[in-house]
C-alpha cells in the first residue's frame, strides 16, 4: 500500500479565480461535478459527534443546498439522527476523484421545517415511502427476512391509499460556518483556500497542504 499514489495535475484553485461567496463557489463546481457525469456527485460523509464525544461517519446524500444551509434527510431516531439532536456540529465531506477535489463543510445542523419534509418525502418512489415506515434506522435486526417483514406489514396497512409522512422522520439542514475548497496539485503540494466566518463575513485563506 506504501506504493499506492497517484498524481494530482488536471486543474489549479486560486484566490484571484474563486468567487468570494462560499455557496457561489460550491455552486459553482457541484455544477461542474454534473457536467463531468459524475456518479453520484451528491454523495457526501456525514460526520457527527455523541454526546460523550465519539465521532462516527456515514455517507449520505444532499438533498439541496442554498445560502440557508446543505439539506439532507433520514430517521432522527437513527444513530446519526440522535447525535444531531445532542449535538448540532457536524461536518460534510464531498470528494469527486475524477476532478480531484474535495469540499469540507463545517457547522451546525437543525431540523428541516415539517413542511419540507412532508415535501420532499411525498416526492420520493413509494418503495423509499414504504423502507421509511419499516426500517427502525440503525437498530439490531435479528436477520434480513425481519426487515422484508416489516416492509411488507406496513404495505399492507398502507394499501390502496397515500402513504403519510412519519413523524420520525425527515431533513436536517447544516449551517455552514467554514468551508475548504481542495484541488489536487503535484508532488502534493495541493490548493486549499478556507472560507471562515467572521461577523457575518466570510474571509478567504490560503492554508499549507
Amino acid at each position: 500500500m506504501a506504493n499506492l499514489r497517484k498524481e494530482y495535475s488536471l486543474q489549479t484553485l486560486d484566490e484571484s479565480s474563486v468567487d468570494p461567496d462560499p455557496f457561489v463557489q460550491f455552486e459553482r463546481w457541484f455544477q461542474e461535478t454534473m457536467n463531468a457525469q459524475l456518479p453520484e456527485p451528491n454523495a457526501v460523509v456525514l460526520a457527527t459527534v455523541s454526546a460523550d464525544g465519539r465521532p462516527s461517519a456515514r455517507v449520505v446524500l444532499l438533498k439541496g443546498f442554498d445560502h440557508r444551509g446543505f439539506v439532507f434527510f433520514t430517521n432522527y431516531e437513527s444513530r446519526k439522527g440522535i447525535e444531531l439532536q445532542n449535538n448540532p456540529h457536524a461536518a460534510l465531506l464531498f470528494y469527486w476523484a475524477e476532478l480531484e477535489r474535495q469540499v469540507r463543510i463545517e457547522g451546525e445542523a437543525e431540523k428541516a421545517s415539517p413542511e419540507e419534509s412532508e415535501e420532499y418525502f411525498r416526492s420520493r418512489p413509494m418503495e423509499s415511502q414504504l423502507g421509511a415506515w419499516a426500517s427502525r434506522q440503525s437498530s439490531v435486526l435479528p436477520n434480513r427476512s425481519a426487515l422484508e417483514q416489516a416492509v411488507a406489514g406496513i404495505k399492507a396497512r398502507f394499501r390502496n391509499q397515500d402513504i403519510p409522512h412519519p413523524p420520525f422522520w425527515g431533513g436536517f439542514r447544516l449551517h455552514p460556518q467554514m468551508f475548504e475548497f481542495w484541488q489536487g496539485r503535484p508532488n502534493r503540494l495541493h490548493d486549499r483556500l478556507r472560507y471562515a466566518r467572521t461577523d457575518g463575513a466570510w474571509r478567504i485563506e490560503r492554508l499549507s497542504p
